[in-house]
């Protein structure tokens, strides 16, 4: 950690793609020994598969643009002011049935969920993302059970 104000502009400091769209580190375990935060732009007919973890809680809201999430039992239908609370235990899919994109700001704490997210990256780019047991070892790795596929 730091110890030091973080101010992130427009375009400043590290990002990923995911399935073509880039997720910006805003703040992440070497900022603080809190929480991340990310802002993650959801393409069209993505989706994270239903999933829990077991320790990480999760933020997450709209920006821009309509999802359709499951939490729990629960669909719901995520248009820009909506804010989720995930605490560990709780299965949700985060996905994007619209057919433009959307963007999210999310946080999880502990902070380090970073480096999956630089892991799925590159999984992702060298094609691994259809082969659902790399990225069920990918999540397992970093506090998450997979119930259903990912889908990008």
């Amino acid at each position: 950690m730091s110890g030091k104000a973080i101010i992130r502009r427009p375009g400043e400091g590290k990002s990923v793609k995911l399935a073509g769209h880039p997720m910006a580190f805003l703040v992440t375990a070497s900022d603080t020994r809190h929480t991340s935060m990310f802002e993650w732009t959801i393409p069209s007919g993505f989706s994270t598969g239903l999933h829990v973890h077991r320790v990480q809680e999760e933020t997450f809201y709209v920006l821009e643009g309509e999802c359709e999430w499951q939490v729990g039992r629960e669909r719901v239908l995520a248009t820009p002011g909506t804010y989720v609370f995930l605490p560990p235990g709780v299965p949700h899919d985060i996905g994007n049935t619209s057919d433009k994109v959307a963007r999210v700001l999310m946080t999880v704490s502990p902070p380090g969920h970073e480096r999956y997210f630089e892991e799925l990256a590159e999984t992702v780019a060298r094609g691994g993302a259809a082969d659902p047991a790399a990225i069920a070892e990918l999540r397992a790795r970093y506090d998450t059970d997979q119930l259903s596929a990912l889908k990008s």
